[in-house]
């Protein structure tokens, strides 16, 4: 389910932690997607600061999957979706 959203969401993505974070901090996020084989370190600020600005999180079994729903050659450890 959260690759098809991601994936039709595609002009208004935000890929990678540091740029979640830093949009999850100025208000544009609506939703945040976290691959759950992503590395905790990673994922468990993302899901720290969604709870503080009460943004939805959705999780996804795979960075690989992940990455090529948003239409990049690599894994993606988080994406958010832009309001």
């Amino acid at each position: 389910m959260s690759y098809e959203k991601v994936a039709q969401a595609q002009n208004r993505l935000i890929i990678g932690a540091k740029q979640v974070q830093k949009a999850m901090k100025n208000g544009e996020v609506l939703e945040v997607v976290v691959a759950e084989n992503a590395e905790r370190r990673i994922t468990d600020k993302i899901i720290k600061i969604a709870d503080q600005f009460k943004v939805t999180v959705n999780y996804v079994d795979s960075m690989k999957e992940l990455g090529e729903a948003c239409g990049i050659d690599v894994g993606a450890a988080t994406v958010a979706i832009k309001k």
